[in-house]
């Protein structure tokens, strides 16, 4: 068994990360000496890599205490999902280099690469060209707005100092730079509810192009779920509140996806009456209620929230014109 300097010298971590494990119930030693020092076996190591692992992955502590008891939570899927981001990095990496290699092979014999080779490292370069159109483009300022770009650039570097840091998702210093970080998006997007959905259509699938690391953006992710639960409180029982994070622990990538469909079918079906639009209407009731809960009291709650906290709609991708157009197909 280790000693908990033992544990934290071999885990990379401090022994106050550890004491504070310990003291929110997140990882509790199996033992202790007789003269009181907390003793770790191997499934607390186990346990801990699980820990580790989902705040690689930018889930808060109070989310990973409920992830672990669930079994999505089981160390086998913990390092499956390890394994399947990792393995996504490395096939992205492994493409892109071959693709310069060859660029280089062909540039050092003093041979000019053929278009298709020039075209696959130019797609893999180009991001939002997929997802804008040039016109869009002049007007989104992550793209053409040299002091925004620099100062985004500025608060990622700033997020993996955090992330270094250790410094938790749900404490004050996080969540206050959550807020500067949704400020900075919104105006990046220039307050654009479509394109902030499209960007995060875009960092979800490009994450390796995105300019923001994977960690960095789940990192990202957990504080801003934070900061907004803390609002909700304000509107919604504790009851409530957990669920919500169980939702966002297992489900929530589910919204970017949603989002993007029904911000597609919009503009094929403006006046949502295609049982399509009607069934994009029940697949996004189904994921609200699965978050929220079918309680009156807890829906009209949120939906209070919703309407007078500003800071809830921010970085979402959600418009109000999506939200009258689902509105209007659920009533048709």
């Amino acid at each position: 068994m280790l000693k908990v300097g033992e544990l934290a010298a071999a885990a990379g971590l401090t022994v106050r990360t550890l004491h504070h494990y310990d003291g929110i119930g997140l990882l509790r030693p199996s033992a202790r000496s007789d003269a009181g020092y907390r003793l770790y076996d191997r499934d607390d190591v186990a346990r801990l890599h699980r820990i580790q692992a989902l705040r690689a992955f930018g889930m808060g502590l109070a989310d990973i205490g409920l992830y672990l008891d669930s079994p999505a939570g089981a160390p086998l899927a913990v390092v499956e999902r390890q394994l399947a981001a990792l393995d996504r990095q490395i096939a992205e990496a492994q493409h892109m280099r071959k693709q310069l290699l060859r660029l280089r092979s062909d540039l050092a014999a003093g041979a000019q690469p053929d278009l298709s080779t020039w075209l696959d490292a130019l797609e893999r370069m180009s991001m939002y060209e997929k997802y804008f159109t040039q016109e869009e483009l002049a007007r989104l300022p992550l793209y053409h707005d040299e002091a925004v770009k620099a100062q985004w650039q500025g608060l990622v570097e700033e997020a993996s100092r955090l992330i270094g840091a250790q410094v938790a998702p749900d404490s004050d210093e996080a969540k206050a730079f959550g807020q500067r970080w949704l400020e900075a998006f919104g105006r990046g997007t220039g307050g654009d509810a479509d394109f902030a959905a499209r960007i995060n259509l875009m960092a979800a699938r490009e994450q390796e192009k995105a300019g923001v690391a994977p960690e960095v953006m789940r990192y990202m992710m957990a504080v801003i779920g934070e900061l907004k639960y803390a609002i909700w409180s304000r509107y919604l029982d504790p009851e409530v509140i957990a669920r919500m994070r169980r939702h966002y622990a297992a489900r929530g990538h589910e919204w970017t996806a949603l989002i993007e469909r029904v911000r597609a079918q919009m503009r094929l079906d403006p006046d949502a009456v295609q049982s399509a639009s009607r069934a994009l209407g029940q697949q996004w009731m189904d994921l609200f209620h699965d978050m929220v809960g079918t309680d009156p009291q807890a829906v009209a709650g949120f939906r209070r929230a919703i309407a007078e906290e500003p800071m809830l709609r921010k970085g979402s991708g959600i418009s109000d014109e999506a939200v009258a157009w689902l509105r209007k197909g659920m009533q048709a």
